[in-house]
């Protein structure tokens, strides 16, 4: 979009002093004329671009221009990239500084650019919980991502079964899935990474504010309340995420089933089980057979959640095995003959 380039060009040329057509237009990924239209453009909105001719000229702000943008401070521009999530804004405690980076941007914006957050908005909204489900943030939400945004280390008590577990964490990310809230974090003990349900904690303090209460004296109390953690710059929040809901996506599938599928089984499968085990079974499965039918071996959680699952796919699926599954599938195919057999009168 013209406008979102005509930003990137005022900041490019902001952070260096001089950068030639070819430059900008590399970094804009447009053509020398384009560049060379928009600097016009930026110009008579009354940005201050010098174009210099000649083999070492080029285009420059003139006088020192500073856009108003860089004005957001760094809580405020770390929100800003989530302001298209207004929920979990309000979750996290952070919807009064969004809204503070907003009216910011906004007085940054050349004229007849301040109507795109209002088009923006317009036009797409992220509703991130799930259907038939009234969200509700959990209560220790906005202690924790105070923690993850000053890479505060946390003592957290959480519920393990019937049982309380205890552990020092390095609160790395939060994870909204499906409306459930997730903390990806690093436990000091060990050094390993995990991921933890939000809603099952119990108790979450920082380390440093226990520590300082503990201290022995004032100057102790200073140095712990300074402690941070050092964060791995090389860790990759969305990547770690995937990895490890697919990991759990395997752990759970601890059955099979072998099933017969008809060409629209097989399109139907990933949306009617788990998508981890239709990849897997499909990737595994021969060739279909003189009919069309494609054998699999699907992994399930159980026969209990197979049976729910295969259901939906009526007579597009065949179970082959286990028995005792196959012969809930044939006692449905007898009951539902009778309910839709023909009938007299």
């Amino acid at each position: 979009m013209r406008a979102a380039r005509l930003i990137k060009m005022v900041l490019l040329l902001q952070n260096r002093p001089a950068m030639t057509g070819a430059e900008l237009a590399r970094e804009l990924e447009v053509s020398e004329r384009t560049v060379t239209r928009d600097a016009q453009a930026l110009s008579e909105a009354g940005v201050p671009v010098y174009a210099e001719r000649g083999r070492a000229g080029g285009y420059r702000l003139v006088g020192g221009y500073r856009t108003r943008l860089t004005g957001l401070a760094r809580g405020e521009a770390e929100a800003l990239f989530l302001s298209g999530v207004p929920e979990a804004l309000r979750e996290m405690g952070l919807e009064d500084i969004a809204s503070a980076a907003r009216l910011k941007l906004s007085a940054a914006l050349l004229p007849s650019l301040r109507d795109a957050p209002r088009a923006a908005s317009q036009r797409f909204h992220l509703d991130a919980p799930a259907w038939f489900r009234e969200p509700e943030a959990p209560a220790l939400l906005t202690v924790i991502a105070d923690a993850v945004w000053d890479d505060r280390c946390v003592r957290a008590r959480y519920r393990r079964g019937e049982s309380e577990v205890e552990r020092e964490l390095e609160p790395y990310g939060l994870v909204l899935k499906a409306g459930v809230w997730y903390l990806c974090a690093r436990v000091r003990e060990t050094g390993t990474f995990r991921t933890y349900r939000i809603d099952r904690f119990v108790a979450v303090e920082a380390v440093d504010a226990v520590n300082a209460v503990n201290a022995v004296n004032a100057v102790n109390a200073v140095e712990h309340l300074k402690d941070r953690f050092s964060r791995d710059m090389d860790f990759d929040l969305p990547g770690f995420w995937a990895e490890q809901a697919e990991r759990f996506a395997r752990s759970i599938l601890r059955a099979e089933a072998v099933v017969r599928l008809s060409a629209a089984g097989v399109r139907a499968l990933p949306h009617a089980v788990d998508p981890v085990a239709a990849r897997d079974a499909l990737a595994a499965a021969g060739q279909p057979d003189e009919r069309g039918w494609t054998t699999v071996t699907l992994r399930v959680e159980s026969e209990e959640v197979a049976y729910t699952q295969l259901t939906a796919l009526g007579p597009e699926a065949e179970v082959l095995s286990p028995a005792t599954l196959r012969e809930r599938f044939a006692a449905d195919a007898v009951r539902l003959t009778a309910l839709y057999g023909s009938r007299e009168g």
